[in-house]
């Protein structure tokens, strides 16, 4: 039961890597860190590879609107109101 907490196959990668070592080695935060594992498990824990990508773009479209909103709230505090350029 532990490897299915601890080390879950459908989290590795060739020569036993796994997706939390990469996230953290490229200190990911939670949105991009949560693409890429949804990313390296794609067709490993289901066989419906559609869902794995589909809730990586999501995290991926969530992290690019935190970021539109923090370049807007930065171009706010310049007196620069142009918006999500």
């Amino acid at each position: 039961m532990s490897e299915k907490i601890n080390h879950p196959s459908h989290y590795q990668g060739k020569n036993n890597i796994e997706v939390i070592n990469v996230i953290e080695a490229f200190n990911l935060n939670f949105n991009t860190g949560n693409a890429v594992k949804y990313i390296l498990r794609n067709g490993k824990k289901t066989e419906d590879t559609i869902i794995d990508i589909k809730k990586a773009i999501w995290y991926l479209n969530r992290e690019l609107d935190n970021k539109k909103i923090t370049n807007c709230k930065l171009k706010e505090g310049r007196n620069d109101k142009k918006g999500f350029n």
